[in-house]
């Protein structure tokens, strides 16, 4: 059995070696699709014997993905990003993998590497993604940034990860969150009939927050899973406001009462996630006790 690897990339000469060499002693051949670069991506790749096309930037989407897909002739894929590279152990799980008859993908856990830690809570540990298929089983939708391949037939999950160097610095985030990101959800919202209420203001970061750090157990990675679980409610209310912009930033009334009502309302969720949280931490079974009463107390606020 043959592998294929397909990457799409834009301007990253510097992560693409790594990437590349990781993947040198696994793959029988390499795609590389550059989205016009105007850095060195083409000439790297190239030092690594990838077979280059050169495709009209389209990162918003994931059409060159596919396009590689098609250029690809081993008899499975794997589809990596230009700053993720995989290890030795799951080099070897792969070429295992590749010889059942009755599969048509892999989930694979993906280890993110986020400003130079990783990240084993929240939305970022196993992060499992849909990333080794058979030839001709499977394509990315064409709609969104953050869409699964979408395979025809079974799919199985591997047991070793791969590695995501996702965010090195703030900047990186701000501009993914921003260039990127944000408007693909915010046309998810639109498509499926979403119209501004001025509260989701405070519900949609609130909201992202709680879930991220305390039901995801993003507390547990420390300062960095503070950090990120804040920075997940940023990226939630910079799409409100988005949101609000393609309503032409139509005016809405809040009185100091209405906002009032709401930091009270979303003041005793924090509470009682940090309740729960507390229950679940706590060994003393009189404290956990005292703590569930305390949680009862809130609903009856």
């Amino acid at each position: 059995m043959k592998l294929s690897i397909v990457i799409s990339t834009y301007n990253r000469a510097k992560s693409l070696s790594r990437t590349l060499a990781s993947v040198k002693s696994v793959a029988d051949e390499i795609i590389v699709v550059d989205n016009e670069s105007p850095d060195d991506t083409a000439a790297v790749a190239k030092k690594f014997g990838a077979k280059v096309y050169i495709r009209p930037n389209n990162l918003m989407l994931n059409v060159n993905k596919n396009y590689g897909f098609t250029k690809a002739s081993g008899d499975w894929i794997l589809c990596l990003d230009d700053d993720e590279e995989i290890t030795a152990e799951l080099a070897r799980e792969i070429k295992e993998a590749m010889n059942t008859l009755d599969v048509a993908g892999y989930w694979i856990p993906r280890k993110n590497i986020i400003f130079g830690r990783f990240i084993q809570h929240g939305i970022w540990w196993p992060d499992q993604q849909l990333r080794l298929i058979k030839k001709g089983s499977g394509k990315y939708p064409e709609k969104h940034v953050h869409e699964y391949i979408e395979v025809e037939g079974a799919t199985r999950v591997l047991k070793n990860p791969y590695i995501h160097y996702n965010y090195d610095t703030l900047a990186q985030f701000l501009d993914k969150m921003q260039r990127v990101y944000t408007d693909s959800e915010v046309n998810k919202y639109i498509a499926a009939g979403y119209r501004v209420h001025w509260s989701d203001a405070i519900r949609f970061p609130v909201s992202d927050f709680l879930k991220l750090y305390f039901a995801q157990g993003g507390y547990k990675d420390g300062l960095h899973g503070l950090v990120l679980a804040m920075l997940q409610g940023f990226y939630s209310f910079i799409i409100f406001v988005k949101l609000w912009e393609r309503e032409k930033f139509r005016e809405i009334d809040v009185s100091p009462a209405q906002l009032f009502d709401e930091i009270r309302r979303s003041g005793r969720e924090v509470a009682y996630w940090v309740y729960t949280t507390k229950i679940k931490e706590e060994k003393n079974p009189v404290v956990r006790l005292w703590y569930r009463l305390l949680r009862r107390g809130l609903r009856l606020s």
